[in-house]
């Protein structure tokens, strides 16, 4: 559970990073992100996560 809160809070800090940085940079990435259909977005996020699976995997195994 602890290298899950840790994964997590990893991620929290990274995002606020780029938010921090870029925020018009994120802001035209979002509007495009808008504009895509479900379709597209469901394959990339669930592309990502099966890609995120093997590192872990990889890592950890």
């Amino acid at each position: 559970m602890t290298d899950f809160l840790t994964a997590l809070a990893l991620v929290l800090v990274i995002e606020s990073v780029f938010m921090a940085l870029f925020p018009h940079r994120l802001r035209q990435v979002l509007d495009m992100l808008d504009q895509l259909p479900p379709e597209i977005l469901r394959v990339g996020g669930l592309s990502a996560a099966a890609v995120g699976v093997v590192f872990v995997w990889f890592l950890r195994g």
